[in-house]
């Protein structure tokens, strides 16, 4: 059967797309292979003022927390209150909010974006509509379907497309977490997007090594590091920022200085500790809220610190008439 190349095909292009040499003043190079959490929120974390707005982003995330400021108060209570309750069915049920479902329930919201993405994508995998997608739909939607042992036989750079495809079904099989060569949704996730996923952080490592190290001795040498991020054209000096970045991988990548990255530098460069933000938030949420100080909050508690948590018309109306009495 001939191969068309299929949308998502292209976009998995893109996604894994060669890159450009970047412009001297585009900011910090090499941030694309970074994966560091994104901030709950833009806004200021300015509780003091009256200004709830980062709190309300993010425990309802971004999009959400625009909806709940156009409610009445009285309806944007009453949602809170349907929240607090599936809080407390997504834990143990035992009618309280702990800071854990606190916190669950805050990094749910802010991975709103990623299930958005799948969900989006999931009728094209799932083409037996069984609620899962196997291995055998996901290689057929992506690159098109081949008798055995024809793959990319018309395609002119078909040992790339062999290797691309034996890179998947590897990142596939390790999202498989019960081996049964069907993904679920939260596998597919996982496939997608397995820099949020912990039991993902290595084949994300290999992946990297594997784009970098062109020598192939297991290792990222300070040139092959470079030539990721910039080609120089014959006769070109090579940028201020070129060197900057020679000596952050000496000072920064290089942690045991022995001048390479082996794997757990990688990890350590791509994947960088964070700071766990969803628990910072809960805890502040917690700790405004809880007023019998018993390190867990009851509906009451919750609802009656309301417009710390959501937003309403209200509110803005009150922030408003505050900031017009102060310019007065």
């Amino acid at each position: 059967m001939m191969w068309r190349p299929s949308l998502l095909l292209l976009l998995l292009l893109l996604r894994r797309g060669a890159q450009g040499k970047p412009s001297p003043d585009a900011g910090p190079h090499g941030q694309g292979r970074v994966h560091q959490a994104a901030p709950l929120s833009e806004a200021p974390h300015d509780d003091s003022h009256g200004n709830f707005q980062y709190d309300h982003e993010a425990f309802l995330g971004r999009e959400v927390a625009k909806e709940f400021d156009q409610l009445s108060p009285e309806e944007s209570q009453a949602r809170l209150g349907r929240i607090v309750d599936r809080m407390d069915r997504a834990g143990d049920g035992d009618g309280w909010v702990s800071l854990a479902e606190l916190r669950a329930w805050i990094a749910h919201t802010q991975q709103r974006h990623i299930r958005d993405s799948v969900s989006a994508a999931w009728n094209t995998y799932d083409t037996d509509r069984d609620g899962r997608v196997g291995w055998e739909e996901l290689r057929n939607a992506t690159y098109g379907h081949y008798e055995p042992g024809e793959e990319f036989h018309d395609v002119e750079d078909a040992e790339t497309y062999k290797k691309m495809l034996a890179r998947d079904e590897r990142r596939f099989r390790v999202a498989d977490q019960d081996g049964d060569s069907m993904a679920t949704r939260e596998e597919l996730t996982a496939f997608l997007h397995p820099e949020e996923f912990p039991h993902m952080r290595d084949i994300v490592i290999a992946e990297t090594l594997e784009d970098l190290d062109k020598n192939k001795d297991g290792y990222v040498q300070v040139e092959e590091y470079i030539a990721d991020l910039y080609s120089a054209e014959p006769g070109e000096e090579e940028p201020a920022w070129v060197q900057t970045e020679r000596e952050q991988f000496r000072d920064f990548r290089d942690l045991n200085k022995d001048g390479r990255l082996d794997g757990s530098e990688v990890g350590h460069w791509v994947l960088p500790p964070a700071q766990d933000q969803p628990l910072v938030e809960a805890n502040h949420l917690l700790h405004e809220s809880d007023t019998d100080k018993d390190g867990r909050l009851s509906k009451a508690e919750i609802l009656s610190n309301w417009n710390m948590f959501v937003g309403s018309q209200a509110t803005n109306y009150g922030e408003d008439l505050t900031r017009h009495h102060d310019e007065l």
